[in-house]
């Protein structure tokens, strides 16, 4: 018997809706490959994930698994899954670390570290402030914590932490990192005079040794009138692999957009926030900044 026209119609409307599920089915899979599980929503209500374990996340978890009891490796596995954007995994288990070793200065820090790229900034302060209760001399701690109070708008607070930071650096790279952040945040604490101070040890001698620090002391020339903003801002970067470029370009293109929150250009600062937060770097604190000013501008 011929079949009839309205069985071939459904016959075919069963071959396309199979068909149309084996390639969501197969996109999905494929998204799961190429990112790990869900971390967190941002303020401007992406959802923001994770990338897979790799090879240094593995040996972690496997080293950790034969000393349990062991701070060291609780921090090297928190800071493996950090490095792969799993911020819950760290927090979850230096949590676990912290139930054996209460009074662990660099777990609370660390936690707190995590806890500032899931946007849970009081949280964090918390931890930080048990951090530097448990070693006031914890360059780290104070730096994080000021993180925390600038990411609040709390920017006074901001400064004095940042201060006691670069108090405590040893090294052109502790000054670098710690000047730009105490410099902005005098800055949107409408302090201009102490700002402007705060940029007088950032000298001709004044070098950078890690690399991510030349796109700060780049930054840092731009705010002495050394640098024009054109001339400052980086490249986007060439892929979702081109971490470093990534970095630099949130950086940097926050730094001048945050500059211009503060000279009164806030509407020009706004399409450099936006191609920010277009970025795969969510825990970047160029991308945080950039994304709480976009939160800011609409409310």
């Amino acid at each position: 018997m011929r079949p009839t026209q309205s069985g071939i119609a459904f016959a075919t409307f069963v071959f396309v809706a199979a068909l149309s599920l084996t390639v969501e089915l197969q996109s999905q899979a494929d998204s799961k490959a190429t990112h790990g599980a869900f971390e967190v929503t941002s303020g401007l209500g992406r959802k923001l994930y994770a990338l897979p374990d790799d090879d240094k996340v593995i040996a972690a978890r496997k080293n950790l698994a034969a000393d349990p009891k062991d701070v060291v490796r609780v921090l090297q596995l928190s800071k493996a899954q950090a490095a792969r954007r799993q911020y819950r995994e760290a927090v979850a288990t230096t949590t676990q670390g912290l139930a054996f070793a209460p009074k662990s200065a660099e777990l609370y820090l660390e936690r707190g570290h995590r806890e500032l790229g899931l946007r849970e900034f009081k949280q964090a302060m918390k931890d930080l402030e048990q951090a530097t209760q448990f070693a006031p001399d914890l360059l780290d701690a104070h730096y994080h914590l000021g993180l925390a109070h600038y990411f609040l708008g709390e920017f006074d607070a901001a400064a004095a932490s940042f201060d006691k930071a670069r108090a405590l650096a040893k090294n052109n790279d502790g000054l670098i990192d710690c000047t730009n952040w105490l410099y902005v945040s005098l800055r949107r604490a409408g302090k201009e005079k102490e700002a402007e101070q705060a940029l007088a040890r950032i000298t001709p001698e004044v070098k950078n040794t890690e690399p991510h620090l030349y796109f700060y002391l780049r930054l840092l020339h731009f705010y002495q009138g050394q640098l024009t903003a054109e001339a400052v801002l980086p490249p986007p970067p060439t892929g979702p692999d081109d971490l470093e470029g990534e970095l630099a370009f949130d950086t940097v293109s926050y730094g001048v957009g945050n500059w211009r929150v503060y000279h009164h250009q806030r509407s020009d600062a706004i399409g450099l926030f936006k191609n920010v937060v277009k970025g795969q770097a969510w825990n970047a604190w160029g991308f945080i900044g950039s994304e709480i000013e976009l939160v800011r501008g609409n409310k």
